[in-house]
């Protein structure tokens, strides 16, 4: 697990200084946690990240940080809701992903089985896209270990317990890439 955490530290970094952006999935729990990782990427999780003298003077001062691009496809109810009456459940994530995703991005598709269908057709999507994935699950890594270009697995299948690994996992992945970005 560690040698994957490494991997998906330095594909993020990479991502990241590319100028390209990182897509994030799940359902339940790992919408969630989904949410979480965006919101750790988008704004300082553990340093300031000031802006730019110049940036920060024509922004009048306001209390700004420089930001990672990162969208969480969870979290756009009218754009979801859309899809789902349109498309179906299934087509959730994939069909935002076909329209963000470009080569060089990332996508952290989330699901404590590894067996979510719609995170899996996210993943599927992605790929088309020329997007990396990096599954996140509980042990076995399901159909998503797979599709998964970096896979970190969890060694738990009580799905809460991989939900509180997975956010010790991500926590050290958002510290990481920030330190690295924004020494």
């Amino acid at each position: 697990m560690r040698e994957q955490l490494d991997r998906a530290v330095d594909l993020l970094i990479a991502c990241f200084r590319s100028g390209n952006k990182l897509l994030v999935c799940g359902n339940g729990g790992s919408a969630a946690d989904s949410a979480h990782i965006v919101g750790e990427f988008v704004k300082g999780f553990l340093k300031k990240r000031p802006l730019p003298e110049e940036w920060s003077a024509a922004l009048g001062g306001a209390n700004l940080q420089m930001g990672l691009p990162a969208i969480d496809l969870t979290a756009q109810g009218a754009v979801i809701s859309a899809i789902l009456n349109d498309l179906g459940g299934e087509c959730v994530y994939a069909q935002q992903v076909l329209a963000y995703a470009n080569p060089g991005d990332v996508l952290i598709g989330l699901s404590t089985s590894g067996n979510a269908k719609n995170v899996e057709l996210a993943m599927r999507a992605a790929k088309l896209r020329g997007a990396a994935c990096i599954g996140m699950t509980g042990l076995g890594g399901g159909r998503l270990g797979a599709l998964s270009d970096i896979l970190i697995e969890a060694p738990e299948a009580e799905t809460y317990r991989v939900q509180e690994i997975h956010l010790r996992l991500y926590h050290e992945l958002c510290a990481r890439v920030e330190a690295a970005l924004f020494p």
